[in-house]
């Protein structure tokens, strides 16, 4: 991947995102006891999965008293940027993203027909508290567990089903691992990207949004990786996909791919479907709110065609990428973001 220069919002994102472990290294070299920073840290870990484990239950109540929903749609937010290799704009994606989905300038109906309003078919449990973590000095090992354990918790009061914003496309490996492990098996995932993400550890960080593909076969998380969309790739991103047998339908080759990727049929054998939305897979014509512009994506309709015809039991999902210091003043992508969620929420709920 080139280098770029990291434009000015880039750098003020870099300097917040590292003001926690720094606070974290002042106290340590101020020789403040080794046990007193953790047992803070875990207070305030523990409030971030009350806040999540609550709110979860107070919908699910909610939902199971309405009845009967076999499945709901709750969104999660991971604001989350400081695993990108270049702008770091995502952490600022989800609360743009609900905005944009309540937008008077439009319906909360989705095209086939679900209502939005209805809480059998949408809630809310609120967002990962990512930079406030941070702050107190959480590291990456333990913020990618608390990412997995905000998503069992969600699974924890059914009829909900995690539909995660994100964020950079790092938060796509916690979440898979605790779909996963909380349904107790692999999954087929379906990856729409302008890259494969699949890096061993690129830039030598391991939680790199360009490795979590990699973290997540790796962990045996997944049986199939279809990934469609691609027109950024590497010889490594080739050799990983070999190594993982990952299932790659390059841009390239779309006219030819089209028919099976409209009529795809996942999940049987394995504990369902997921699916990862990263807005690069759209063309930037459509979706120019993103960190790493490529030229020649999937229009929109074309990802809507994949996600509609789509035959599988759909169980998680993200949209991750968005990056609003890169949208357009009217919030065009946004928008799209906020498109995605709901068509994707149809898929989730039943």
């Amino acid at each position: 991947m080139r280098r770029v220069a990291v434009p000015e919002t880039g750098k003020k994102m870099k300097i917040i995102g590292s003001m926690g472990i720094h606070y974290l290294q002042r106290l340590n070299a101020a020789n403040v006891p080794k046990e007193l920073i953790e047992k803070g840290q875990n207070r305030v870990i523990e409030a971030s999965l009350t806040l999540i484990r609550e709110r979860a239950k107070l919908k699910g109540e909610l939902l199971r008293a309405l009845g009967p929903v076999v499945a709901s749609s709750s969104l999660l937010g991971v604001p989350l940027g400081h695993n990108s290799s270049f702008l770091q704009g995502p952490a600022f994606a989800p609360p743009r993203i609900r905005e944009a989905i309540w937008c008077g300038s439009t319906n909360s109906t989705t095209e086939g027909g679900e209502e939005l309003n209805d809480p059998r078919v949408l809630t809310d449990v609120g967002d990962v508290p990512v930079q406030e973590l941070r702050d107190c000095g959480v590291d990456d090992d333990r913020l990618m567990s608390i990412i997995s354990e905000s998503v069992k918790l969600v699974m924890d009061e059914p009829p909900l089903r995690p539909l995660v914003l994100g964020g950079d496309h790092s938060i796509s490996f916690p979440v898979v691992r605790a779909v996963s492990e909380k349904l107790g098996g692999p999954v087929d995932v379906l990856h729409l990207d302008a890259h494969p993400d699949i890096y061993h550890c690129f830039e030598g960080n391991k939680y790199s949004h360009a490795s979590s593909f990699a973290r997540i076969m790796e962990g045996g998380f997944a049986r199939r990786l279809l990934q469609v969309g691609i027109r950024s790739i590497t010889k490594e991103g080739r050799e990983q996909g070999k190594r993982f047998g990952v299932e790659q339908y390059e841009m390239r080759t779309f006219s030819k791919d089209r028919d099976f990727l409209e009529n795809l049929q996942l999940g049987e054998g394995v504990k369902g479907v997921y699916i990862s939305v990263d807005l690069d897979c759209l063309d930037p014509a459509f979706a120019p709110g993103v960190s790493h512009i490529e030229p020649g994506g999937l229009s929109f309709r074309d990802v809507l065609n994949i996600i509609h015809n789509l035959k599988g039991d759909v169980v998680a999902a993200d949209v991750v990428e968005f990056n609003p210091q890169r949208d357009t003043v009217d919030g065009m992508t946004a928008m799209v973001a906020a498109k995605l969620v709901r068509e994707l929420t149809a898929k989730i709920s039943k």
